[in-house]
């Protein structure tokens, strides 16, 4: 049975640093469970209102808890993420936070704060929240937060997603889902925070239902993926219910400043993946992305970057061959 092992949410850290020394060492394969904070370092509690949203640090966001080094993980590798378990806390919030923050893809439209906090416990065996009587939203925790260190020395912000990982707020990452992340460094250096029990693609008001979250996630190293340029996932059989079909989908992750180049890079990154591991040409790649493939605009307002999904349902494959 692999190892387990925990992190507490004291190791904490803002910035993406090679530097920063891990907190773990773990073997590949080992099981790793994590104490995070939320996306806003828990400044909202229960009692909160929009009256507190003023005073909330920027400065302060998309904690990431970490890092854990892997053995045995080189840069080239990539690093398997498996989601085994996300529990919420008893509560969450929502939050629209004006001015000079700028989150939010109508921050110029929306000039005053709102907070709603979220009761996570009283309908959490339904398996949803309340949002206003009659309006309720499906609980679908996952990590908004999930990356590795960069190669390149220096610190960098938490807020924005990286072809490394990071604040790629990608809903479909779900329990049972695997996440595909290229390693830089030796040792990977894996953090993960910024717990979200629901959220719509694309985070459009700038927040989800963030919660502080208790994360189990086992990490493996695999060699010989050059197709994983950046992150790339496999949904769960939950997922696969609503979407790609019976056998959930493959999807690979475009980040970049110019939207059209994300969604260029999520495009490729498909095609690399089908030539790669199911063997087509090139164009029987592209033509296939066209015809059965779906974008999704992950996250949109965690500038400088946009997050792109280029997506395809497993269930296309029927040949033995593709298995």
């Amino acid at each position: 049975m692999p190892s387990s092992f925990h992190v507490h949410d004291h190791n904490v850290h803002l910035k993406w640093d090679n530097a920063i020394p891990p907190v773990l060492t773990v073997d590949s394969g080992s099981e790793v469970s994590f104490d995070l904070l939320d996306g806003g370092h828990n400044q909202f509690t229960p009692a909160s209102t929009s009256a507190d949203v003023p005073n909330f640090n920027l400065a302060l966001g998309d904690p990431a808890m970490g890092p854990v080094y892997i053995n045995g993980a080189e840069a080239g590798d990539v690093l398997k993420v498996e989601f085994l378990a996300l529990q919420t806390a008893a509560y969450g919030w929502t939050a629209i936070l004006p001015g000079s923050f700028g989150f939010g893809i109508l921050a110029d439209e929306f000039p005053e704060p709102a907070l709603k906090i979220w009761d996570l416990e009283s309908h959490a065996a339904e398996g949803y929240a309340v949002f206003k009587e009659g309006i309720h939203i499906p609980l679908r925790p996952f990590l908004g937060v999930v990356g590795l260190a960069h190669e390149a020395a220096g610190q960098f912000s938490t807020i924005p997603p990286y072809e490394t990982g990071g604040n790629i707020d990608c809903k479909h990452i779900t329990v049972g889902s695997t996440l595909y992340l290229p390693v830089k460094v030796k040792g990977a250096l894996f953090s993960c925070g910024d717990g979200h029990a629901a959220q719509g693609d694309g985070e459009v008001c700038g927040t989800a239902i963030e919660t502080p979250m208790k994360a189990t996630v086992r990490l493996s190293v695999e060699k010989g993926k050059p197709w994983v340029k950046s992150p790339h996932y496999v949904t769960d059989p939950l997922h696969s219910q609503t979407v790609g079909g019976q056998r959930g989908e493959y999807a690979a992750l475009g980040i970049d400043a110019d939207m059209r180049e994300a969604t260029r890079k999520a495009v490729r990154g498909l095609v690399e993946w089908l030539v790669g591991e199911k063997s087509l040409t090139r164009e029987e790649a592209y033509m296939l992305a066209s015809v059965a493939g779906d974008l999704k605009l992950a996250e949109v307002v965690d500038m400088p970057h946009y997050a792109v999904a280029c997506s395809l349902p497993l269930s296309v494959f029927v040949g033995e061959q593709y298995q």
